[in-house]
């Protein structure tokens, strides 16, 4: 059965370079990066990330529903408001039963379980808030857009690490090609910029140390690349069938043409040193979207400036694609946002198929020489761009990719 193509006809972005998509974009073609230190983490092991700032975030989200949601909620409502309105729909308008929201985190609330257990430690029970299971829970960011968006149609909450973002997408296309809904609004968020989270990757060894100014630590594919920094935000897209979204007139920003996943089933935080099973996720999209490996003309990389999975990453690149399509690593502007990052990357990747312009790598002047890949460095590249493909790998093994093309 052939599948029908899938159509992004809205975007949403929340993230340390802006609060919206156009600032977002922006941010990344500047190619500087964003991290800082952050008062709120001193003693932290790690006292430095790339943060949601200049946002009043309750004012944001407005209304008295706000309270019970945790800051990774409001993220991601914030972002799916965007979209929906960039994709032209209205909740008033439109037929709820055939509405999917599908939005994964990592972590979820572990900023508001670790907040309340605080509380209970030093103040007692009564301290803490009745809505204590609704400020941690990972499906509420589904269940508030949801919500708010009254779309009663399948609701989930995938968790697959750092690829959340990609496997929610994913998912939310098959609920497209299969007839589960018209509509699905799916992307992903993560904000837990908290002492206990950046210390407990401060002590695992994969955050970056502290070495003078912040905004220089993030450098995917660097030769003295050192460590993630961490990040924050939220991506969604509304997607839709393109032949539905074009007879209501709707013209799409891309189209979703291929995904694969696979499991290395090898370590729970260092990727198979062979990287045969991510370029197997690869190769699946590849299939999927009918292409061979010399039709991709950009890679959007996973690149979180960690010496393993850079060096893994950089020989898959250079096997799956020979001929040096343009390669970007967002995390060098943006820091590892976690859960959201997969989601983030896809939306810049349709963003790049859009403008034709392919954002820089951060803090990287050239590539560590032993890599045989083709970075952007310095400056924004202009570069036509009909089909792009989106890395995504995470702890646990979890490996997603996306192949995206121009509408």
């Amino acid at each position: 059965m052939t599948r029908p193509a899938i159509a992004v006809t809205g975007l949403g972005m929340i993230t340390p370079a802006g609060h919206d998509t156009a600032a977002t974009w922006e941010g990344v073609c500047a190619g500087r990066s964003l991290a800082r230190t952050v008062p709120e983490l001193r003693g932290s092991t790690v006292d430095f990330a790339c943060t949601v700032d200049g946002i009043d975030l309750d004012d944001a989200v407005g209304g008295r529903s706000a309270f019970r949601m945790g800051r990774y909620v409001k993220l991601a409502l914030l972002a799916a408001r965007e979209a929906v309105a960039d994709a032209g729909l209205s909740p008033a308008t439109w037929d709820g039963t055939r509405v999917a929201v599908v939005v994964g985190t990592s972590s979820g609330g572990a900023v508001g379980l670790a907040d309340q257990a605080v509380r209970l430690d030093r103040r007692g029970p009564e301290a803490t808030s009745p809505h204590a299971v609704l400020l941690t829970i990972p499906n509420m960011p589904a269940a508030e857009i949801a919500i708010e968006m009254r779309a009663t149609g399948p609701s989930m909450a995938p968790c697959t690490a750092c690829s959340s973002g990609v496997t929610a997408l994913s998912v939310a296309r098959d609920l497209l090609a299969a007839g589960q809904c018209d509509i699905a609004v799916a992307g992903a968020t993560e904000a837990i910029v908290v002492p206990v989270v950046m210390t407990g990757f401060g002590r695992s060894g994969a955050a970056a140390r502290a070495d003078g100014d912040p905004a220089l630590l993030s450098r995917p594919f660097a030769a003295d690349r050192a460590g993630l920094v961490m990040g924050e935000g939220a991506a969604i897209m509304v997607l839709e069938r393109e032949a539905d979204a074009r007879s209501r007139g709707a013209r799409p920003r891309a189209l979703i043409a291929g995904a694969g996943a696979t499991t290395d089933a090898h370590h729970p935080t260092s990727p198979h040193p062979s990287g045969a099973i991510a370029e197997a996720a690869v190769r699946a999209a590849l299939r999927d979207a009918g292409w061979q490996a010399a039709d991709v003309e950009h890679v959007n990389a996973h690149g979180t400036s960690t010496p393993l999975n850079d060096a893994t990453e950089a020989a898959l690149i250079s096997r799956v694609y020979p001929h040096g399509p343009p390669v970007t690593a967002p995390k060098g502007v943006l820091g590892h946002c976690m859960g959201a990052a997969g989601a983030i990357e896809a939306g810049l990747t349709v963003l790049t198929l859009q403008h034709g312009v392919v954002p820089p790598i951060a803090n990287l002047d050239a590539p560590a020489p032993e890599f045989d890949i083709n970075c952007v460095t310095k400056l924004p590249l202009t570069h036509p761009v009909e089909r792009a493909i989106s890395h995504s790998f995470g702890f646990g093994g979890h490996n997603a990719v996306l192949a995206l093309r121009r509408a």
